[in-house]
């Protein structure tokens, strides 16, 4: 039996969000329904919608839910679970198969696409490899963005850089993403770990989640910044400089300016004994980047990119519900607003303009 459900749908060709229903199919043999409890709205979805499209498109790939239904050949999941959505397959390590990206069939006859998942949606249905089980006494608002904020900074700090304790950590950009790596910074036991932003609010929120210091990029230059903060007097480069530069450096926002600011940020190699930092590109690019081959060369930095933080959600999620429940991951603070379906366009906008502290999630009714 078909699901009703409202979704976010963004037309194809220019034009605001809208909310329409629709009715789900029953699952695939594959396939998941799910009624959704939260959804987070990441900054990711404005980079899809300002791309130019063909056809229309769902949106939204973190959340938590009840599931509804189940296809016949999906065995981890059972009706009335609490699960989390994702856009990262759960275990693609020991997946037989590849997963398959939901479509949603609108009244008009057209089909509304997505890149794997949609959870702007009171309903949504998914992959099963995109459909995490969780304990189902979780807080399932704020959990919401644990499938895609939370792994993605924290994994980029724990996965992708391997992040040790005292290495040196600075972070460009602290929204939700760049928030979460701070947690896993601090969780490891870096030190200094240095958020970077324009907006002095959020740096001061960001001390509240494990930053050791904050640079005001619009008051200062972050690179010369982070490289007073760092200094390694007993050491050398190449050329007889002083070593500094944090060890690792996070690009939590993809901008061109913040892509080039983080290889010259990272910490100079210590010549003949060391090589040098890690760069991080973790937010979405939008732009070519130009940098500096000599620096990485001759200092020996790597540049490397992290996509969900190199999680695998059925090992990671529960992780990271565990250091909600001990207090290391304050999601309850780091959700900073709630918007209801229908106000999807204001929480869009909020979210571009920047007034988002932490991270917003949609909020569905349950009735």
């Amino acid at each position: 039996m078909s699901t009703p459900a409202r979704v976010v749908i963004l037309p194809a060709g220019p034009g605001r969000l809208e909310v329409v229903d629709v009715d789900l199919p029953d699952p695939g043999p594959y396939q998941v329904v799910v009624k959704q409890i939260a959804s987070g709205v990441c900054h990711s979805q404005l980079h899809q919608m300002h791309t130019p499209r063909q056809a229309p498109v769902v949106l939204g790939h973190e959340s938590t839910g009840i599931v509804m239904q189940t296809g016949s050949a999906v065995s981890h999941l059972k009706e009335g679970d609490t699960v989390m959505v994702t856009w990262v397959p759960r275990d693609a390590t020991h997946a037989d198969r590849l997963p398959e990206p939901a479509v949603v069939s609108l009244k008009d006859g057209s089909v509304a696409v997505s890149q794997n998942v949609f959870t702007w949606a009171d309903a949504t249905i998914a992959d099963e490899q995109y459909v995490v089980k969780v304990a189902a006494d979780i807080n399932m608002e704020v959990t919401a963005i644990i499938g895609c904020a939370v792994m993605t900074g924290a994994g980029a700090v724990e996965n992708t850089a391997a992040v040790k304790a005292n290495d040196s950590v600075a972070i460009f950009g602290v929204g939700g993403v760049g928030l979460s790596a701070i947690v896993a910074a601090k969780k490891i036991g870096a030190n200094p770990i240095i958020a970077i932003d324009l907006n002095e609010e959020k740096l001061v929120f960001a001390k509240k989640f494990g930053a050791t210091h904050t640079i005001n990029a619009g008051e200062t230059d972050p690179v010369a910044a982070v490289k007073a903060l760092t200094p390694n007097a007993d050491q050398q480069t190449m050329f007889e400089g002083e070593v500094s530069g944090a060890d690792f450096v996070f690009d939590c926002i993809g901008l061109k300016q913040t892509m080039e600011q983080i290889v010259p940020a990272a910490r100079t190699g210590h010549f003949g004994a060391a090589p040098g930092g890690t760069a991080v590109l973790v937010g979405v690019p939008m732009t070519p980047v130009e940098l500096n081959a000599v620096d990485i060369l001759i200092n020996e930095k790597k540049f490397i990119g992290s996509i969900g933080g190199s999680c695998s959600p059925d090992r990671d999620f529960k992780k990271y519900l565990e250091w909600y429940d001990d207090g290391s991951l304050d999601l309850d603070a780091l959700v900073t607003a709630r918007y209801s379906i229908d106000q999807i366009n204001e929480a869009t906008t909020a979210l571009s303009s920047g007034e988002i502290s932490g991270r917003a999630i949609l909020v569905f009714d349950q009735q």
